[in-house]
């Protein structure tokens, strides 16, 4: 079990806390998590990109000019792909580029991530998580008192409407509840502040 320092608002150490080994302690696997962030991208893709092909483009149903005598190659549509206002040819087409990954292995990628994390130091953990009212001013004050400006990700146990409200208006400022954490959130911030309720109601999510 690994243990950390317990802060407040104020950057105060106010205890220890006890984060398990299992989440924040297991070896980093680069190539699981390469592949898990892979995996978050291709499923965010929309995959409407779409062209037409000669038998979509409209027109060209008569014959451009006479089969022989021109001295052009022979032509039946003026929509062929080789002709200025022709279709495509092997153009995108809509797609679903989603695909699954065992649970094991998104399980497995997380508490890698969240270990690196910890490893290098960028994982900070509050005595609690709150503001009072939904302004974007209690967040930038909440930052301040860190000494951290922007690319955070809040981690809390729940839904925090107060929080949420107050953080989107700040660029790269960001909170996640436990139960929709991923791989992706967590490296592409560069500091995670995490509730010392949030790390509790982890062990119960995650190891069950």
């Amino acid at each position: 079990m690994a243990q950390t320092d317990l802060i407040n608002k104020a950057n105060e150490s106010v205890g220890k806390a006890d984060l398990p080994d299992d989440i924040f302690g297991v070896e980093v696997k680069k190539a699981l998590l390469h592949e898990v962030v892979r995996n978050h991208l291709a499923n965010k893709r929309q995959g409407n990109a779409s062209t037409k092909n000669r038998a979509n483009v409209r027109g060209g149903g008569r014959k451009p000019y006479r089969q022989k005598g021109s001295g052009r190659a022979r032509a039946g549509t003026s929509r062929s792909p080789l002709t200025r206002g022709g279709g495509t040819i092997f153009g995108p087409l809509p797609r679903d580029y989603s695909y699954k990954l065992p649970k094991k292995a998104k399980w497995a990628a997380l508490s890698s991530a969240l270990s690196a994390k910890f490893a290098d130091g960028e994982i900070m953990v509050l005595d609690e998580i709150n503001v009072n009212e939904p302004k974007t001013r209690s967040v930038v004050e909440l930052l301040a008192g860190l000494g951290l400006k922007n690319n955070v990700l809040f981690v809390v146990p729940e839904k925090n409407d107060n929080l949420e409200l107050a953080a989107r208006n700040i660029p790269r400022v960001n909170v996640a509840r436990v139960n929709e954490l991923n791989v992706y959130s967590v490296l592409s911030h560069e500091k995670l502040v995490v509730s010392k309720d949030a790390v509790e109601r982890m062990k119960e999510a995650y190891l069950g």
